[in-house]
């Protein structure tokens, strides 16, 4: 039986970690916004604290186009291992001042500020976590199984989105509604540092990138290559990745807040929707894998973006019925055509440019899509619909995101260039 990679379970294990941490963290941010919201943004006009708090999640993304050049150079330069262990390190320390922050009753302005610095610390981190650890990944498997083992860090990514729903839900569930108000809502964040600590321990014995000592070492810096050498690449990544981002905040992000606010479900329930949702798209993305593997990669992404462009306005429509059961399937509709994305994404951007810049394009391409399509979708969705008071402004937005990728996917080679069978 042919070994579908190189890394043992435990190093797989290794680099999933931190996507675990990335993606709670995140999640929790975005779930917990509106008690933010209140406790670092207070006014009169709950849209405006709430516009707020959701800009402070854009501005933690756009620290990522800046922490991916660093660790894109760090990753190619130095080693893919480094670069995961700093980056999971920084980002936990982030996760626990968070939990230790005073809000602004107690310290005024300062409270804010601190909370968008420690933000744009950990965007600046986590601009080397799906990258490095992605890329490791899919470079130590074995070309029959690509696609499958590199849905493995998705995977990881979307349990950690999974506690970043359940955590808030169950703390929710079991302290009063006054209490998460008042302490609660930091206990997620405090087990997020617990998550940093637990991925750094796993990654200490990590073995490095094969493909490292087996390509030859770029010129200069690999950012510089990769901007200059391979730009139309960067621009095809970004382009790939606009619906991917777009549709998990509008659903994951978005919506729970919407539900909350708008349509008056409780935020338990809404958490309950959404954790659901995320745990069925953890196992999708590994069933798409195994069918890029076997179909081709290009088919598996042509298809769910289509249904994604007809199926986006319906989809939107059964979120915003007063049925939970009618949310649910709405938000499961959009869940299973997301978990093709982020499936195939590390597979496909890994495997458009060589092994020597392979960290820095995929870093500069991938985490300039997050930082301008995904952590300001909240904050644009938000806004669009106070402005138009049309409720399908979201969807119009995942629709005219779909067109773009769909345009990418058409342009796509039938075969990556840079997955040859002797890289496996």
């Amino acid at each position: 039986m042919t070994r579908r990679t190189n890394l043992s379970g435990r190093g797989v294990a290794a680099c999933a970690s931190g996507n675990v941490l990335e993606w709670y963290d995140f999640t929790v941010y975005g779930f917990i916004a509106p008690i933010l919201a209140q406790k670092f943004f207070p006014t009169d006009d709950p849209v405006a604290s709430l516009l707020a708090a959701f800009a402070v999640l854009a501005v933690g993304y756009a620290a990522r186009p800046v922490g991916s050049i660093v660790f894109g150079h760090v990753g190619d330069r130095i080693g893919r291992k480094p670069a995961m262990i700093w980056s999971v390190a920084i980002m936990g320390v982030g996760s626990v001042s968070i939990g230790l922050l005073p809000d602004y009753d107690s310290i005024g302005i300062a409270a804010p500020v601190l909370l968008i610095l420690i933000r744009i610390m950990q965007g600046f981190a986590v601009a080397g976590e799906y990258t490095a650890s992605g890329v490791l990944v899919v470079e130590e498997a074995s070309s029959p199984s690509r696609f499958l083992i590199g849905s493995i860090v998705p995977f990881a990514m979307m349990w950690g989105c999974v506690l970043g729903a359940g955590v808030p839900a169950a703390v929710s569930t079991i302290l009063p509604t006054e209490v998460m108000q008042d302490w609660g809502w930091r206990l997620p964040f405090f087990v997020g540092g617990m998550v940093a600590m637990t991925s750094v321990v796993l990654r200490r014995n990590l073995s490095e990138s094969s493909a490292i000592s087996a390509a030859p070492a770029s010129r200069g810096s690999p950012v510089f290559a990769a901007l200059s050498g391979y730009w139309r690449q960067i621009l095809a990544m970004i382009g790939l990745m606009f619906p991917a981002a777009v549709i998990y905040y509008v659903i994951f992000v978005y919506a729970a807040s919407d539900l909350t606010r708008r349509m008056h479900v409780s935020s338990t329930a809404a958490l309950d929707i959404s954790t659901s949702n995320l745990a069925i798209i953890a196992v999708l993305v590994l069933l798409f894998g195994y069918l890029a593997d076997r179909f081709g990669f290009r088919l598996v992404l042509f298809v769910a973006g289509v249904t994604t462009l007809f199926g986006a306005y319906p989809l939107w429509g059964l979120m915003h019925h007063s049925n939970l059961s009618l949310v649910f399937l709405g938000q499961l509709g959009f869940s299973v055509l997301n978990a093709v994305s982020w499936s195939l994404s590390l597979t496909t951007l890994s495997g458009l440019v060589p092994p020597q810049v392979r960290c820095s394009a995929v870093a500069i391409g991938y985490n300039t899509s997050m930082a301008i399509f995904g952590g300001t979708t909240p904050f644009f969705a938000t806004y669009l619909v106070s402005r138009t008071g049309d409720d399908f402004a979201p969807a119009y937005y995942v629709i005219a995101a779909t067109v773009v990728s769909l345009a990418v996917i058409a342009s796509l080679p039938k075969s990556l260039p840079h997955w040859r069978a002797d890289e496996g």
